[in-house]
């Protein structure tokens, strides 16, 4: 039976801790969807959502994982081949569904760890014509942080749409979607926004919803043409995940009034300390180059003989839960999900639990 923990002690890169108040709003009693009492609830979410994504376009709210809105991205992008940005377990996993779909996907993939050049996806974009690039903001498997601003540009350069993946970006690396005039970008609640699982949230813009009221086959149940209508009115399509929205009314409140900057000056310093634990430690390294660092999750290379499955195993034995390697990377690395709630205060508390057991090399 899995240990219950104290609050402030769950540093896995998702999905993450949620606050016991932010909990405890999804025991309100359920309420009609076409009403005018959710219709209130939504318009609350909608300028919270707003705030954490620098926009004023609608955000469009799914009662599903993020890898529904994924999908919808690549349903709801025009015509053509896709170019796939892959550099870990995420960015794959973009490029699958796109093949799922039906499209004719080329990839550009690096070692784990590491990002694509913005010369390496130029010169791609350059010999061949793509109607849309994916590309994942911050990649969860490594913690390797992709320039999306730079790849925004450079799609639009030679007229591809850019689709990004920011689930561990969102709320809590910055994000400017009017800004950097993105036209697709999506998350998902369990992450940043340290909220339950179960709610994905995008921003589609005006050319992105254009060129897709074009495209036949962008489905039915993810069609992000339907979202952004029924956004407008202060609805969603389907049924809403509703217990999960209450959750959400809640956590938005105290994310505005913390401020969307101060936010993300508090995982930068999570992250810069992080670091420097890491640089205490003999053997120890970061996966991801400096300059390409994710503020939101690190992922630890070992010394030889310790596994990060060991690693994870002694921070539970200690109250802590932090994440082992992900997939071909499960033994040679450990994670820390430094994002959504977490302060230094309690990070520390983390990293002094991982000396107790494993001691300064």
């Amino acid at each position: 039976m899995t240990r219950l923990l104290d609050e402030g002690r769950f540093f896995l890169p998702g999905p993450t801790e949620v606050r016991a108040e932010v909990l405890a709003a999804m025991t309100r009693p359920m309420m009609p969807h076409r009403g005018k009492a959710f219709e209130e609830l939504f318009a609350r979410l909608q300028v919270g959502l707003q705030q954490v994504f620098r926009t004023t376009r609608p955000i469009l709210v799914s009662s599903s994982s993020a890898t529904g809105l994924m999908e919808a991205a690549v349903r709801c992008a025009p015509a053509g081949p896709i170019l796939a940005l892959v550099n870990g377990a995420f960015s794959e996993r973009f490029a699958h569904v796109a093949r799922a779909c039906g499209r004719t996907v080329e990839v550009i993939e690096v070692p784990l760890g590491e990002v694509v050049a913005p010369e390496a996806a130029e010169a791609r974009l350059r010999a061949s014509s793509f109607a849309a690039v994916t590309v994942v903001h911050s990649e969860t498997s490594t913690g390797a942080l992709t320039d999306i601003r730079a790849m925004q540009l450079l799609a639009r350069r030679h007229g591809a749409m850019c689709l990004i993946d920011s689930v561990t970006g969102v709320a809590g690396i910055p994000v400017e979607t009017d800004g950097w005039e993105l036209d697709y970008v999506f998350t998902g609640s369990q992450k940043a926004l340290a909220l339950p699982p179960g709610l994905a949230f995008a921003v589609a813009s005006d050319a992105f919803l254009a060129q897709a009221r074009s495209t036949g086959s962008r489905g039915l149940y993810f069609d992000l043409v339907e979202f952004e209508a029924f956004a407008r009115k202060s609805q969603t399509p389907n049924t809403p995940a509703l217990s999960l929205l209450y959750a959400a009314d809640v956590q938005l409140a105290a994310i505005v009034a913390e401020g969307i900057e101060a936010r993300w000056a508090r995982h930068r310093a999570m992250a810069d300390r992080v670091r420097g634990w890491v640089a205490e430690h003999e053997g120890y390294g970061i996966l991801a180059p400096a300059g390409a660092r994710a503020d939101t999750v690190t992922a630890i290379t070992l010394p030889e003989g310790v596994r990060g499955s060991d690693v994870a195993a002694s921070a539970e034995a200690e109250g802590y839960v932090v994440g082992t390697g992900y997939g071909k990377l499960r033994d040679r690395t450990f994670r820390i999900g430094h994002m959504g709630d977490h302060t230094l205060q309690g990070l520390e508390g983390c990293l002094a639990a991982l000396d107790r057991r494993g001691g300064k090399r």
